[in-house]
């Protein structure tokens, strides 16, 4: 009887058994992430050994029969067990290592292909004759396909998607009125992950059925998902200044997410009834914050379109029936001169002023929001204005000819930039970018003029204020920070008042 329980394990079982605990070894020390799957192959390896013991308690018994039954399913098992660390082992320790990435599909192939080669080898060690099975199980095998044909479809469309590599894991898809990430691709489904957070189940025939979109294929190179921004305005505006200035405006601000190149372009779409349906199209880098990133470009095409003047077109049947009389207009016109003159006040270059000439100021200036990331003036630029920040913040910058940006400085709500440009027509010396949401007023050439021609003086007393800007620019162009010399200071002071007076014709 010991003899006979010695034969049982003369066979493949030390073998088999080896290699397995081998193999689970060097998973247990080099499988990163969990251990899931070789805890489950372990415990199945544990009942193997059991089934075997059991076969050698019946070899004992002097039962054979029943023992070589035993011990061969043992075998068997213990042969599964092997492939599915084995496959472990090569898919997701040693290729990983070589850089080689798989999909998980073709590891479940090959491990399941390695199942049907081992079990074909057992059934033949165990004298069971293929030819004679293959042809009893060809009518079994048609009743199971005609039974299963749609686990069948969902299993071959998961294979063709992993094999043809139209969908892989990570790729951003839209169908039908889904849209979301892919995360998983198994055998029978494929699974989306929404911006809710909901993960929504697809069957594999399902894909392989219908149509569906990849979003910002990055196998393709596109820049990302273009997106459309529609919006009205007035027939009373010129297309052309409208495209052109908020194609400048999305293009020139710093908007996350959103892609340089392509530049973004806006078209005229239609006619509409009382105003032109225009489109803004940007490309989206990230489809994941696709919402956030249209609201920030929309943003920005509103403040374009307020700065400029324009109003917003609304629907014609739209009717606003608001009951306001001269003196409730007159009152918000005078809540809002005040808040001009505070901002005015505020301005150390007008500080020469009297009130009559700060009210007439005020009259003049122009209301004109940025949002946030918005290029309020680009360095090199002329523009015979100055700014008046009424709420918000703004970061300057110096851009050195290699295109190095070099922070200058960050203005608060109540400072003023621009004034070289006003009172010189000088080019823009930085860029002037908005760091939150801002509130601007701005005055140009036409509003200060009528002042300095009626009290010429002004120019000499602003040239002070002038000069007295610290020299930052300079500082980075030539590259030292040294203060210029008295001489210097009223040789630079006197070339101001001169600019001055040739610009305004005094």
């Amino acid at each position: 009887m010991s003899d006979a329980v010695l034969d049982l394990w003369r066979d493949a079982t030390p073998y088999l058994l080896g290699a397995s605990l081998l193999f689970a070894a060097a998973l247990y020390r080099f499988l990163p992430g969990g251990r899931t799957p070789l805890k489950h192959s372990l415990l199945f390896l544990a009942c193997w050994l059991g089934l075997d013991a059991l076969a050698a308690v019946f070899a004992w018994q002097g039962r054979p029969a029943i023992a070589g039954g035993l011990h061969q399913a043992a075998l068997l098992g213990l042969g599964l067990v092997l492939i599915r660390l084995a496959g472990l082992t090569a898919f997701r320790v040693v290729l990983p290592a070589l850089k080689v990435t798989t999909p998980r599909i073709l590891e479940d192939i090959v491990v399941i292909a390695g199942y049907l080669l081992w079990a074909m080898i057992r059934l033949s060690a165990a004298g069971v004759e293929l030819s004679s099975l293959v042809a009893t199980s060809a009518v079994i095998t048609a009743v199971l396909v005609f039974a299963m044909q749609d686990t069948l479809g969902n299993i071959l469309g998961g294979l063709a998607l992993q094999l043809d590599n139209s969908l892989e894991i990570g790729d951003w898809v839209k169908l039908d009125d889904l849209s979301g990430r892919v995360v998983e691709i198994q055998w029978r489904y494929t699974a989306i992950l929404t911006r809710n957070g909901e993960k929504v189940v697809v069957p594999n025939s399902q894909l392989m059925k219908g149509k569906f979109s990849v979003l910002a294929d990055r196998d393709l190179g596109v820049a990302g998902w273009r997106r459309w921004i529609g919006f009205n305005v007035d027939y009373s505006v010129n297309p052309s200044l409208v495209i052109g200035a908020v194609e400048r405006a999305v293009a020139e601000a710093e908007i996350a997410n959103v892609a340089h190149a392509p530049p973004p372009s806006c078209v005229a779409m239609d006619f509409a009834p009382g105003s032109v349906r225009y489109a803004l199209r940007y490309w989206l880098i990230d489809p994941q914050d696709d919402d956030p990133t249209d609201s920030a470009v929309r943003a920005h095409v509103l403040a374009t379109v307020q700065r400029n003047g324009w109003r917003m077109a609304l629907p014609d049947q739209i009717v606003h029936l608001v009951q306001e009389g001269d003196a409730h207009r007159e009152a918000v016109w005078q809540r809002e001169l005040a808040r001009r003159r505070r901002a005015l006040s505020g301005v150390e270059l007008f500080a020469s002023l009297d009130e009559n000439e700060r009210h007439k100021m005020a009259e003049r200036l122009v209301y004109a929001p940025f949002a946030k990331g918005g290029v309020i003036t680009r360095q090199g630029a002329v523009a015979h204005w100055l700014y008046i920040i009424a709420s918000g913040e703004a970061d300057v910058f110096w851009e050195a000819p290699t295109g190095e940006r070099r922070p200058l400085t960050h203005l608060p709500s109540g400072s003023v930039f621009g004034e070289m440009g006003l009172m010189t027509g000088a080019p823009r010396a930085a860029t002037v970018v908005a760091a939150t949401d801002v509130e601007c007023y701005r005055l140009d050439k036409a509003g200060f003029e009528d002042i300095i021609r009626a009290r010429p003086a002004l120019a000499d007393s602003m040239s002070h204020a002038l000069s007295e800007r610290p020299q930052q620019i300079e500082a980075l162009e030539n590259e030292y920070r040294s203060q210029r010399s008295d001489g210097e200071r009223a040789e630079h002071r006197a070339a101001i008042v001169q600019r001055i007076r040739e610009f305004f014709g005094l």
